[in-house]
């Protein structure tokens, strides 16, 4: 299931070259990977009133086109991989008026115990929701 994100670049967004600086891409990532787990009725306040985080243990990005300031961008993100461990995505930034391909990319995130800081198995309650949006 591709779960898309509506998102407009603000000014501070933007570099000395006006253009979108690389290293937001990697926060709009953060954008439509908390948005996907809202639509599966997981929010991460939940997560870590349970005791439970979501770190990245690997991000990659390939750049393909500049974005600018004003420009509306959908951000994209696909669930790749989902155990009790961990949950793979993948996302396609684009930008709306054109549809044009600016960004592709992938982060893992591991389930944690927030007390230890240990990887954890999720409990039934969250990885059920998330294999059902994973079928979708």
């Amino acid at each position: 299931m591709v779960h898309t994100v509506r998102h407009k670049v603000n000014f501070y967004d933007t570099d000395a070259m006006a253009v979108v600086h690389h290293s937001n891409y990697i926060r709009w990532f953060e954008i439509g990977r908390v948005e996907f787990l809202r639509a599966a009725g997981i929010t991460l306040n939940q997560l870590m009133a349970d005791g439970y985080v979501f770190p990245i243990t690997e991000v990659s990005a390939k750049y393909v086109a500049s974005a600018y300031f004003d420009d509306e961008l959908l951000v994209e993100t696909t669930p790749e991989a989902l155990t009790k461990a961990k949950m793979v995505f993948t996302y396609r930034i684009l930008r709306a008026s054109d549809n044009a391909l600016l960004v592709e990319g992938r982060t893992q995130n591991v389930f944690t115990s927030k007390e230890t800081g240990k990887i954890t198995r999720l409990p039934d309650k969250y990885y059920d929701k998330l294999k059902v949006m994973m079928a979708l």
